[in-house]
């Protein structure tokens, strides 16, 4: 029988049944448990400083090449040729002050614009390949992602050759659009800006539908819906609803269309004419074909400022994003 407690305002609490007793086993496991983590220390904190000492050795390797062929680079830059063509280390800017010559200038900006309307070339393919197999793909999602990327693996000269020969005036593409009346005997496409655009486009296009697939992989798909219902009609839900939630894959895949594009030199040399070179080509053509290591890594550093500027764009727009979506 439960008794009144003194105090008032109490309630009558029933009486308490007797602790369970603890048994050895369970105090072991208590004082494992404990002894995994090192006083003091966080477990969330103990499996990124593992990954971060996993990490290190191969990010040490990496810089440590990178830095010290940029510092070769930039040294040979300020250095001279010999008579018989031999490169010598120097302190001569004479090789950076070539660079405001204007044909580099016309080279370099041509590069550029090679370069950007390929990543432009690349989004529009990519989004509607992406899309469909990101949302439409269903089981066969993985069998559509390996049948476009495992024909990249093969060499890039190789397909760049094939690419060459497709395009050429006695290629197949000319021959159909010559027998649909689309095109005359005068029309060609090798040796032209269209041609080293086609190159590149080809050439990297993969490298933009992989990450659209990934953004539209983890985009909600009830936004897509709310926006039909918003917007109506689907193309303004993809421009209005789609492309805002997929820009950072977007973004990723234009960094890495623009970075390797910039500097391509297969696609100008084989698809291209006199007109049509890239800074790549003038680069290859100092080191291997005229003899001039300083003025060609005078061009290589000058290739490397533009792709620098280009990803610390990408990283301020990366972490603007991350800092938007924290609020």
């Amino acid at each position: 029988m439960a008794t009144r407690s003194n105090h008032p305002g109490t309630a009558l609490r029933p009486p308490r049944e007797p602790a369970e007793p603890r048994t050895p086993s369970r105090n072991r496991n208590r004082t494992r448990n404990r002894n995994r983590l090192a006083p003091g220390t966080p477990a969330r904190t103990r499996q990124p400083r593992l990954w971060t000492w996993l990490l290190l050795p191969g990010t040490l390797w990496m810089a440590g090449f990178l830095v010290a062929s940029l510092l070769l680079v930039a040294t040979l830059a300020l250095g001279t040729t010999d008579p018989l063509g031999n490169p010598r280390f120097g302190l001569d800017f004479a090789n950076i002050a070539a660079l405001a010559d204007p044909a580099y200038r016309t080279v370099l900006l041509r590069s550029l614009g090679y370069a950007l309307i390929t990543c432009l070339i690349c989004l529009a393919v990519a989004y509607p390949v992406a899309y469909a197999i990101a949302l439409c793909g269903g089981r066969f999602k993985n069998l559509l992602i390996a049948a476009i990327v495992v024909p990249f693996f093969a060499n890039y000269l190789v397909r760049m050759y094939g690419w060459s020969v497709v395009l050429s005036d006695d290629g197949p593409l000319l021959k159909a659009l010559r027998a649909t009346g689309l095109a005359d005997d005068d029309t060609k496409i090798l040796q032209t800006g269209a041609g080293v655009i086609a190159g590149l486009v080809y050439g990297f296009v993969v490298f933009m539908i992989i990450p659209l697939y990934a953004a539209m992989e983890r985009m909600d798909t009830s936004l897509i819906e709310a926006g039909r219902d918003l917007y109506g009609g689907p193309l303004r839900t993809f421009f209005f609803v789609t492309v805002p939630a997929t820009r950072q894959g977007a973004a990723a895949g234009c960094v890495l269309v623009f970075l390797p594009a910039m500097g391509d030199f297969v696609s100008a040399q084989l698809m291209g004419g006199p007109d049509q070179i890239m800074i790549g080509n003038l680069i290859q053509d100092k080191f291997f074909q005229g003899q001039n290591w300083p003025l060609g890594s005078a061009l290589t550093m000058l290739l490397m400022a533009v792709l620098f500027l280009g990803m610390l764009g990408y990283l301020r727009r990366t972490r603007k994003d991350e800092a938007e979506a924290a609020r």
